[in-house]
């Protein structure tokens, strides 16, 4: 069964009966996870410096260390995975050669200096659109969460806008369909952003977990990362999308 619900700004809110998804795989600390056009797997990070190629339907196909980082997010590219570095900015790795290179990235924002790293907080969530990458900041205050959009290139990367959506605890981000989709660890949240309107047109009430990483397929299917352990997928009608 399915309800909407008015709200200002919202265009809706759906909430499934009981919308569970399916455990598939179990990596500890998922921290993010993408989907690969390339060869329809998934990848997924951990906060513990590696990430992982599995399946779609879970099963493990290779493990990469890549050393002593807070991985927080992910973008897989043919030929290069994205990474979110929770207090540092951006780590590239190419898949052919290992290479890594770390993107610092220039804070200051009309002339000030924006407050997307601090000891309590920093980067949660990553997605890629173009030369643009979005990168989800998570604060447990409304006010304080918001995502940062930056210019890859030219160098020096740098920040050209900065998206208010007013959502709690915004850990996990991807780009989807021309829509922008996050979800919420706090509130249990996924929501959906359309970038040309700057507005949220649509919130879907999870099942509780420690949400930290969205991703679409091309079959329909949504997959979740949980910070506990589990990367659980859905059907999107399930979750109403």
């Amino acid at each position: 069964m399915k309800y909407y619900v008015w709200l200002p700004f919202v265009l809706w809110v759906s909430a499934c009966a009981d919308p569970k998804g399916k455990v598939i795989a179990k990596i500890p600390e998922a921290s993010g996870v993408s989907y690969c056009t390339s060869d329809d797997t998934l990848v997924v990070a951990n906060d513990e410096g590696a990430y992982y190629k599995i399946h779609r339907k879970g099963k493990i196909l290779q493990k990469i260390k890549l050393g002593k980082y807070d991985l927080e997010g992910i973008v897989c590219e043919e030929s290069q995975m994205i990474f979110a570095l929770e207090n540092k900015g951006l780590l590239m790795v190419d898949t052919l050669t290992g290479e890594k290179k770390e993107i610092p990235l220039d804070t200051i924002y009309h002339g000030k200096k924006l407050p997307l790293f601090n000891k309590k907080s920093g980067i949660e969530g990553i997605a890629k659109v173009g030369n643009r990458v979005y990168l989800a900041k998570q604060s447990k205050k409304k006010k304080k969460s918001f995502i940062a959009v930056v210019r890859l290139m030219p160098y020096p990367s740098r920040i050209i806008d900065v998206i208010e959506h007013h959502v709690a605890d915004t850990a996990g981000l991807t780009f989807y369909d021309g829509y922008l989709y996050m979800v919420s660890d706090k509130e249990d949240l996924l929501i959906k952003y359309d970038l040309q309107k700057k507005k949220i047109v649509q919130k879907v009430k999870l099942e509780k977990g420690a949400w930290e990483g969205i991703a679409f397929d091309a079959k329909d299917n949504v997959y979740l990362a949980d910070d506990d352990g589990r990367i659980v997928k859905y059907k999107k009608k399930r979750l109403g999308l």
